[in-house]
């Protein structure tokens, strides 16, 4: 199994204090114009992908739909998450750079 170089880096950004998990902790963010980029598991509801893609499109912050939630949790050090958002812009960055060139 390959490693996943996009869980890593939101791993090693949460172990940093970069990442915001959590419904209602990455609102928070979006909505205090701290979030960089949101990603939301591929298993999320279609109501919650809804949400999360007009919320940020209207704060103009990147949406990625990624992995699912038990690995969005894992990577976090918590169990399940629907959604993280990263609050570094450097971080963000090389995160949603990876997810480009991953094709998603």
């Amino acid at each position: 199994m390959s490693v996943d170089r996009v869980l890593s880096m939101i791993g090693l950004s949460a172990k940093a204090g970069k990442v915001k998990s959590g419904e209602f902790a990455v609102e928070q963010a979006v909505k205090g114009g701290k979030a960089f980029l949101v990603i939301v598991a591929s298993d999320a509801s279609d109501n919650s992908k809804k949400s999360y893609r007009d919320m940020c499109e209207y704060y103009e912050v990147p949406l990625f739909f990624y992995a699912d939630k038990e690995s969005l949790g894992q990577c976090c050090g918590k169990e399940f998450r629907a959604s993280v958002a990263i609050v570094d812009e450097n971080l963000a960055k090389a995160v949603a750079d990876k997810l480009s060139a991953s094709g998603r």
